[in-house]
């Protein structure tokens, strides 16, 4: 089984996308998932860029997501000390290389922060190969 963690910007393609992945394969993610997939889909439609209507339904789609969330007090512990180490105002990114480290295979993101980050730490992968194992 391979496990991915993904953060919020992931999520949300895997939302748009709507991609059958394998049985063998799981998504992972820090609790703060659902924050911040709230918090991206509320700016999209506060901005225009998205209608309400399709915002809420992309949020109910996120409470069907097949996806993993963990807060436990491991993980925090990790963040934090990611965040320090890396030298991070925030740790809740740190959050997303955290779990990805104790419970994935690889981090699937695009944020440049937390492909740094996990340099030397886990794997990251495009989303393109998550894409790729839904055929």
């Amino acid at each position: 089984m391979t496990r991915y963690a993904i953060d919020a910007p992931t999520c949300l393609q895997l939302l748009r996308r709507r991609p059958a992945l394998p049985a063998d394969h799981r998504l992972v993610a820090p609790a703060a998932l659902k924050s911040d997939v709230l918090a991206l889909l509320f700016a999209e439609v506060r901005s225009g860029a998205l209608p309400e209507a399709m915002g809420r339904r992309e949020l109910d789609r996120f409470a069907e997501l097949s996806v993993r969330l963990l807060g436990d007090r491991v993980s925090r512990s990790r963040a934090w000390a990611f965040a320090r180490d890396l030298g991070w105002d925030d740790p809740r990114p740190a959050e997303y290389l955290a779990v990805a480290v104790l419970q994935a295979d690889a981090l699937v993101t695009a944020d440049p922060h937390l492909v740094e980050g996990a340099r030397g730490r886990v794997p990251v992968a495009p989303l393109a190969e998550l894409l790729a194992l839904a055929g």
